[in-house]
């Protein structure tokens, strides 16, 4: 029996799967996200997310294989992972007050019996107006520098997040309402207790 393996270290991912029932084996792929402006920020999305999938299942062709990449935007600007906390601020400050969209492109693939499925999903999140010091308190508390656009809809989500429309497992890092019924197809379906 083939097993599921994750290709991220995003500790996210990992608790959002193991909550839904799945018990993935951890497996990182250590590829360099492409930041190709030529690509609209879905299709980076799933061309990263590619990537790292296929990084794992050359390793590991029996056995199937999950990833996922999350991008954040804002009229047309990308807001990855900020390199440092003043990078982090000048994106929320950027994103406060106004409706930007988070995309999660999810791959799993089985390299073996030739196998790989694909897709997208396309989250509306608003933010709060928030004042400059209430940016900086917010980003005291995150931990900002692992996550794309800087924020964690996990971590205190009233404090920065006004609303969310559409799935909110996507702007955490991986829409389960997707996810699932992916799996699903390649015969992985949540343990039982």
């Amino acid at each position: 029996m083939s097993r599921l393996l994750l290709a991220s270290a995003s500790p996210r991912r990992i608790r959002l799967l193991r909550e839904a029932g799945f018990n993935p084996e951890v497996l990182p792929s250590q590829i360099v996200e492409t930041q190709a402006d030529f690509l609209t920020p879905a299709e980076r999305a799933l061309f990263n997310a590619i990537r790292k999938g296929m990084v794992i299942a050359v390793e590991h062709p029996d056995d199937i294989v999950l990833s996922a990449d999350t991008i954040v935007t804002l009229d047309g600007s990308v807001f990855g992972k900020p390199a440092d906390l003043e990078e982090a601020f000048r994106m929320l400050k950027l994103l406060v007050g106004k409706t930007h969209e988070v995309i999660t492109a999810v791959a799993v693939m089985h390299l073996n019996k030739e196998r790989t499925r694909v897709g997208t999903e396309r989250t509306a999140v608003k933010f709060r107006s928030l004042a400059d010091s209430e940016i900086r308190e917010y980003l005291e508390i995150t931990g900002p520098l692992d996550k794309a656009g800087a924020y964690a809809a996990q971590e205190s989500p009233d404090r920065i997040i006004e609303s969310v429309t559409g799935s909110f497992t996507n702007v955490v890092g991986l829409p389960m309402e997707l996810t699932i019924p992916i799996l699903a197809e390649f015969g992985i379906r949540p343990e039982m207790p």
